[in-house]
C-alpha cells in the first residue's frame, strides 16, 4: 500500500465535520444558542474547507499516476 495521500482522509473528515456541524447549527438553533450555532457554522466551513483540499489532493495524484505524453 502507498504512503502517498490521495485525499481521501481530508475528504472524510471535512464531511466528519460537515456533519457535526450540522448537528451543532441544529441543537443550536433549537436550543435557542447564538454560540453552539456559530461553531456549527464554523465547523461546516472547515468541513468544506478539508474535503476541497482532499479533492486538490486527489486531482493532483491522479496526474502523477497518469502524467500527459
Amino acid at each position: 500500500m502507498s504512503n502517498k495521500d490521495h485525499g481521501t482522509e481530508d475528504k472524510l473528515k471535512g464531511m466528519g465535520n460537515k456533519l457535526k456541524g450540522s448537528v451543532k447549527d441544529t441543537v443550536g438553533d433549537l436550543t435557542d444558542n447564538a454560540k453552539m450555532q456559530a461553531e456549527g457554522k464554523w465547523d461546516k466551513a472547515k468541513g468544506s474547507a478539508q474535503e476541497k483540499i482532499g479533492e486538490a489532493k486527489e486531482h493532483f495524484s491522479d496526474d502523477e499516476a497518469h502524467p500527459e505524453k
